[in-house]
């Protein structure tokens, strides 16, 4: 694709990258196909290619309005569109810089603004998030529809941390709402490692990935964040973990981003090459062991969401699919698999309509072969589909624990 760029904004870095992004497009709409905003609104400008165009007469000097932020705000950041293009567009970088853009020629509705600086400042911050989540619980009968649809339950954890006694170390980072929302999972998956004789070391600090304010375009309170993360991890690293972990397919992915975020800080960029480079997502972790001692639990019938974080960010698909069949699980064929769900971070909060549309066709999809248990890669869709979903829904590595009988979600009332 052909671009006439401004020469002021090609001065700057984020100028740059979307020109090199842009180049890469040949506009050929294989993405359209496996858009999930494309395949409920049949509008090229709610479809990747049409929103790689608006982005690019943006950046050549055409005016932007509501509705080009709009368009831009209803993508949902799955990068499914990646996995599609035969041309390796770097959508997902892309449309981040679109949406930074924008916002400065643009300003957002006051209700707008509001909802996403409370977004902001709430679910990063563990403490802020677990009191809020138990206030609106309290006054959950009085919330607009919009906000009891996709009000989050919480579930606790009967299990321990195990002992940290084998010479094989990772450290696992439990960021923000997942430790609130559901504290079984990290626990879950330490009992696994130590069953694979490995010890999960925690950093003890309760703090959000950067993905929250990343995707909010709060940018410098994201990079902040990222900085403050190397800070308190790099001990760590010294003493020599062999990985950083997370359960949260989002956070693992938003590691994998650090340096690639942070490629032009010149005090941060070696440390976050380095975070990259050891950030695995726990199915890596697993994936590469002897699982031979693992086995299925009595419910074996499992219907597998893998999360877009997992295989469109990560490029994982088939992973885990691939450990449940191998310690037992009979896993369910469920349509169109590689469509959102449409949690998407803060997506189902920012755009209901949308988001739960697409979690209707999800779990319709999942539910249509009677699976006992549908599994998942990260909390944001465990929470999302487990909100209306007629069987439990659980993070695929509490069934290599032996802990999903305990597992069943539902909103507080």
């Amino acid at each position: 694709m052909q671009t006439k760029i401004s020469s002021q904004l090609l001065t700057t870095d984020a100028g740059k990258e979307a020109d090199r992004i842009l180049r890469s497009c040949v506009h050929c709409g294989f993405c359209t196909a496996t858009c999930p905003t494309y395949q409920l609104m049949g509008d090229e400008l709610d479809g990747p290619r049409g929103r790689i165009y608006q982005i690019k007469e943006m950046l050549e000097g055409a005016e932007v309005s509501e509705k080009t932020l709009g368009h831009l705000d209803r993508c949902l950041s799955c990068r499914g569109c990646e996995t599609t293009c035969p041309s390796g567009v770097e959508y997902g970088h892309l449309v981040d810089i679109g949406r930074e853009v924008a916002e400065t020629r643009i300003k957002r509705p006051m209700r707008t603004r509001m909802m996403r600086k409370l977004l902001a400042s709430v679910l990063p911050d563990r403490l802020r998030f677990s009191r809020l989540l138990k206030t609106a619980a309290l006054f959950r009968p009085l919330l607009p529809a919009r906000f009891r649809e996709v009000l989050p339950g919480i579930s606790g954890s009967s299990l321990d941390w195990p002992e940290h006694n084998h010479v094989r170390r990772v450290l696992l980072i439990e960021g923000c709402v997942q430790p609130v929302l559901a504290a079984n999972i990290d626990r879950a998956a330490a009992h696994v490692l130590d069953q694979l004789s490995i010890s999960t070391l925690r950093s003890g600090v309760a703090q959000c990935c950067g993905a929250v304010e990343h995707h909010l375009n709060e940018t410098e309170a994201a990079l902040n964040r990222i900085r403050s993360n190397i800070d308190h991890w790099w001990p760590l690293l010294e003493q020599g973990v062999e990985a950083i972990v997370s359960t949260a397919s989002a956070c693992s992915l938003e590691l994998k981003e650090y340096g690639y975020l942070l490629r032009h800080d010149s005090l941060y960029a070696e440390k976050a090459k380095r975070i990259s480079a050891l950030a695995r997502d726990i199915s890596e972790v697993v994936a590469g062991e002897d699982l031979s001692a693992i086995e299925a639990g009595e419910i074996r019938n499992v219907a597998f969401h893998p999360s877009c974080t997992l295989q469109h960010g990560q490029k994982l698909n088939g992973v885990v699919e691939a450990i449940l069949r191998q310690v037992g699980y009979d896993l369910k064929v469920v349509k169109d698999a590689h469509i959102c769900c449409g949690a998407a971070g803060t997506y189902a909060v920012m755009q209901p309509e949308i988001g739960l549309e697409l979690r209707h066709n999800k779990l319709t999809a999942l539910q249509t072969d009677q699976p006992q248990l549908i599994a998942t890669a990260n909390i944001g869709c465990l929470k999302h589909l487990d909100s209306a979903s007629e069987v439990p829904v659980v993070h695929w590595i509490e069934l290599l624990a032996g802990s999903h009988v305990k597992a069943r979600q539902t909103n507080p009332q």
